[in-house]
């Protein structure tokens, strides 16, 4: 899963993105609207973490800009207003939520899951196919109930996966879910490594990942 942070301040940045990606996100982060509108165009996000007092604007225009094209990305505004005023503006301008500054990393990351599941319909944190149960809150797999471990990359994978489970994804669709601009240290062959090791974890599931050559994966299952 991939979100963008549009936040000016480094420490809290840092520390955004930090939390994020030790939870499995992939993360771009954007001190500017300029540099939010560089990403947008070129790269598609599970969600927007966004704040309001920017040195080039007000988060609120990019915002109205994204719901004006029909952009529906879930978006989470960081505030450090405490006014109603303020909060309903940003939930009446198009936000999906609102966290006020300063806030606890943990309930971010939590209201990101709740704002990516509604996203896709799911009703819980569970995410089940076949016999195979991932639950990214309590980032947990377990096989015919057996716990089975995983790294941080290897849930990201199985995450964006079970998200489109079914469908077929590009290898370039999960590299970008993967892996943010500024990894540079990572080869284009990062997304066959993953794989492999994924599918060598679930080798005992009825869940199966299909190679479709030329054109990605498939996670899928025979009573699916």
């Amino acid at each position: 899963m991939r979100i963008l942070i549009v936040e000016d301040t480094a420490d809290v940045g840092d520390a955004v993105v930090a939390s994020l990606e030790r939870a499995g996100f992939a993360c771009d982060l954007a001190a500017t609207l300029e540099t939010a509108r560089d990403f947008l165009g070129v790269q598609d996000y599970d969600c927007i973490v966004l704040d309001i007092s920017l040195p080039d604007g007000d988060g609120r225009s990019l915002l109205k800009q994204l719901r004006g094209r029909g952009d529906g990305t879930p978006v989470l505004i960081l505030t450090a207003e405490f006014q109603v005023t303020a909060r309903v503006e940003a939930l009446d301008s198009g936000a999906d939520d609102y966290l006020v500054k300063p806030f606890d990393l943990r309930e971010l990351e939590a209201r990101l899951r709740v704002l990516i599941r509604r996203e896709k319909g799911q009703a819980d944190s569970q995410m089940r196919l076949a016999d195979l149960v991932f639950d990214p809150a309590a980032r947990s797999v377990h096989v015919a109930e057996a716990p089975v471990h995983m790294t941080r990359r290897e849930m990201a994978l199985l995450h964006l996966m079970m998200s489109h489970r079914g469908q077929l994804l590009s290898k370039e669709r999960l590299f970008e879910g993967l892996f943010s601009f500024d990894r540079e240290d990572v080869g284009a062959n990062a997304v066959e490594l993953y794989i492999a090791r994924l599918r060598k974890k679930l080798a005992g599931s009825r869940a199966r990942i299909e190679t479709h050559r030329g054109l990605g994966y498939r996670l899928d299952a025979d009573d699916a």
